[in-house]
This record gives structure tokens, sequence and C-alpha cells, in this order.
């Protein structure tokens, strides 16, 4: 006979019944093997002498396992393990007995709390998001070719491991020749990592190159995600106002003077949340700075590829910035928020480490779609689709901007963004966002409430209105929301 009195542990200071707790055991021994299918257990009597518990414990709890399917009853035996064991079936979550609750039983530090706006509301019929790309544009066909033709062709999966931590070669040769082509990026394969987008690209340069006391230079107002990871290393944030011309960085020398600086995060194109685009001048003053306060330059151009009314100005790292300037960029605005692959350029040593950081939370990326996506950049088909993106999304943003003066005039301000896929809307202080919200709301609108962007010392009431996910109608339809609901 099985050794139950070492089998079954009894807490007495536990709050769970004793009687449960010796089923939850002797089950758990079932599932594990140790008690056999057909295996008679002791009697109850006996059972109790064994556990040194009362004989009505030992009935409660083997009528607890019954009732489950866990034994079955023999006349003048006792008790069997079922022959067909029960299949798992969920049951209605249990204080006493449940093994998650609320709290954990250690205490867990964390540096920062994250943004509850990234939590998603349930059911809306219209969404402003703060500037995603319209998924009903996006070559998905074409992307799920490509994808349907690999998972097919068994070579795919082959002589690939080698590659796979700084992403599909493929995919990074293919972006050595688009960013050198479209934004005079000169660079090798080995200055390049792909990421799930850009959010991790931010989350590993920022583990590189912060730790806790370390000082991060970022405009204001910023976009809060990325605070968020800068708080989370345990760094210290020092906030430099962004005006019409981007970042203020004269603001930034004198901060540069006081601080040793270990890292700058730049939006240049289309800051988030301004959209306003970084001048010329300013970006070759922040390249100076750079090289006379040695720190490193986080370039995060998310949405380079939307442009309106001007050509671009290059971005910082395609100058000779002397190994100054991380590159961030991503496919989530060009593609889809869904098609989660973004990519990080810098010096080889800091990549090598990048991959190594990288592998401790993830392997590898979907080499398979990376190969598809790269095969579209190589075709010409991602350029196609941001030619005719860009013509449609210039209608949208031309046609937000018209219904805004038609029915907002005097409630909300703004200035007409040069490219990007949003609007930084400011809303008058006699509208609070908070109420706007909570009205559009009841109309099948989700606004947030504006207070995405603030900080202790600053309200903005405002938000970023994305028009490139909406079509003329549903833009109208937003607007017309809005102006009711204020």
């Amino acid at each position: 006979m099985l050794p139950f009195e070492t089998l079954i542990s009894i807490n007495r200071s536990d709050n769970l019944a004793v009687f449960r707790q010796i089923a939850n055991q002797l089950i758990e021994h079932i599932r594990n093997g140790v008690i056999n299918k057909g295996d008679l257990l002791p009697g109850t009597r006996a059972m109790a002498s064994l556990l040194k518990v009362h004989r009505k414990t030992v009935i409660a709890a083997f009528n607890e396992m019954e009732a489950q399917g866990w034994i079955y009853p023999i006349a003048r035996k006792g008790f069997a393990v079922a022959l067909e064991l029960p299949e798992f079936r969920p049951r209605k979550w249990d204080k006493q007995t449940a093994g998650y609750g609320y709290e954990t039983t250690v205490q867990i530090p964390l540096t920062n709390q994250a943004s509850t706006a990234l939590i998603k509301p349930e059911v809306f019929q219209l969404i402003i998001d703060d500037g995603h790309p319209d998924h009903r544009l996006a070559p998905l066909h074409l992307l799920n070719r490509e994808y349907n033709s690999r998972m097919r062709n068994s070579y795919a999966f082959r002589h690939i491991p080698a590659t796979l931590p700084p992403g599909s070669i493929k995919l990074r040769t293919a972006l050595v020749n688009h960013l050198g082509a479209t934004r005079g990026i000169q660079l090798q394969e080995q200055h390049v990592i792909i990421t799930h987008g850009a959010q991790m690209s931010i989350y590993i340069a920022a583990s590189l190159l912060l730790s806790p006391g370390k000082y991060v230079v970022v405009g204001e107002p910023g976009f809060y995600v990325a605070n968020d990871v800068f708080n989370h290393m345990g760094a210290h944030i020092i906030r430099v106002p962004v005006d019409e011309n981007g970042i203020d960085v004269a603001a930034v020398a004198e901060v540069c003077k006081k601080h040793p600086i270990s890292m700058l995060y730049l939006i240049p194109h289309h800051h988030h949340p301004t959209t306003v685009t970084l001048s010329p001048l300013r970006r070759i003053r922040l390249l100076e700075l750079a090289e006379q306060f040695n720190f490193i330059i986080v370039e995060d151009d998310y949405d380079y590829d939307f442009h309106y009314s001007s050509s671009p100005y290059l971005p910082l790292a395609a100058g000779n910035h002397h190994n100054r300037v991380v590159y961030i960029g991503s496919f989530s605005k060009s593609l889809t928020t869904s098609i989660r692959i973004g990519f990080m350029i810098g010096p080889t040593d800091f990549i090598r480490k990048a991959v190594r950081l990288r592998r401790l939370i993830d392997m590898k990326g979907d080499h398979i779609l990376e190969d598809a996506l790269a095969t579209l950049l190589i075709n010409g088909d991602i350029s196609k689709h941001l030619k005719k993106a860009n013509k449609i999304y210039l209608e949208r943003r031309d046609h937000l901007c018209a219904e805004l003066e038609a029915h907002l005039k005097g409630v909300a301000a703004f200035q007409k963004p040069s490219g990007g896929l949003a609007i930084w809307l400011k809303f008058d202080k006699n509208y609070p966002l908070n109420n706007i919200a909570a009205r559009a709301a009841k109309r099948g609108l989700y606004v947030n409430d504006g207070n995405l962007f603030d900080t202790p010392e600053i309200k903005y009431n405002a938000i970023r209105f994305g028009f490139a996910s909406m079509n003329l109608n549903e833009l109208s339809e937003t607007i017309n929301i809005l102006a009711m609901s204020l």
C-alpha cells in the first residue's frame, strides 16, 4: 500500500478546509500517475487513522472526489480510482480553492504605472485612434500569397537557425537597399535587427543605454509609452519643450550642461503627439550636442513613409553622426498595426548586444513572415501601396481639417500636419474632454478622455485624432458625434 501518511500533507493553519486539502492532493497524485487507474483506496477508517483526522473528514473528501468523477464506490470494498479519468472541466472561480487570486505572495517592485489608456474599449462603432493606418487598404492579400507560398515550401524551414536571432537575412538585405534608396541611410546587414514592432526596439535600446539613475531627454509633450519604458528602467526623465520646429535644442544644450545625459529620445518626423517636424538647423545642432556631450540619439521614425505637402528631410541617421544615432522604424504604420515588424539600425557592436538581449525575451521572429515582407519590398509592391495610401490619406487629412473648421471652430484648435496619420487637436478648457468622451461613448464613438499626455504640471486637454483609419463618411460621422457631445 502506498504511504498515504506522507503523500498527503495537511496544513491546519490553511484557510482551505482539510477535506478539500485531502481531495485535491489525492486528485493530483492520480493525475501524476502516483495512484493508478483502478487502484483501491484505503477505507475511510484506515485513511483517517493514517492521516490523523476524523473519519467524517475523509468521507467528505471521498464524496468530493466521487462527485468530480475521480473515484467510484465498490460495495463492501470502499472506493477505487476511476478507469476513465474525468476530463478537465472549468469550474466557477472559488476564492477558497482557486490557485489564482489578486495578489502575489511576494512583493514585486514596479518602477512605473503603465498608461491605462492602452486598454482598448470593448465595443464601439467608431474609434478615434492616435494614428493607425487603414488595414482595408493594405496589400495583405499579396503578403498572404507570399506567406502561404513559403509555408508550402519545406526548403524555407531549412538552414535558418543561425540567421534567426537578428531577423531574416532576406529582410535585412532588403532593408539595406530600401533604406538607402528612400532615406539615404548607408548601412550593411550587420547594422540591422528585426523586432516585433518599434516598441520592442525602444525597449531594447533603452535597456542597453539606460539604468537606474541615468538621464534621458525627451520632448514635452511626448510619447507616453516610451516614457513608461524609461521610467521602468529607473532613469531620470528630463522633459524639454516641443514647439512648431520640434524639440527645443537650446533647452537640450542647457540640460546637457547640468546633467550627464546618456540618451535623447527623438521623433523628428510627425512628432508624437504634436505632429510637428524637426527643422534642419535643429537636426544639425542635436548631432553637434551628441558629439560634444557624448550621448546617443534614439531616432524613432515610426511613420516616415507618409508625407503630403513636401519632400521629407532625411533622417539624422542618414548623416555622418559618428555612430551616435540609433534608428528605429516600423512596418506597422505602412501596412497595418497587426503586422508587428519593426527594425533598429545601429553600430555593429550595439546591434550584437541588442540581439543577445532580444534572445532573452524572444528567441526569434517569424522568419516566414519576414521573408514574405522582404519579397514585397524587393518587387516594389510596398512602394506601390505607399504611393496609393499617401494619396488617400492626404484626401482624408484635408477632409478632416475641413470638417473641424466647419463644426468645431472655436472649440478645438489644430495645425494641419505636413505628414503622418494624425492631427494634434487641442480643446478649449471650457470643453473638458472627459465630459465629451463620456457623451460620445453613449453615441457609439470612442475618444480618450484627454489625460493621455498630461503631466502633473501640464493639462493639455488634447487628443491625437487619427484620420488615416477612417474613410470620408466615417470622419464626417465622427465629427458630427463630437459636435453633438460638446
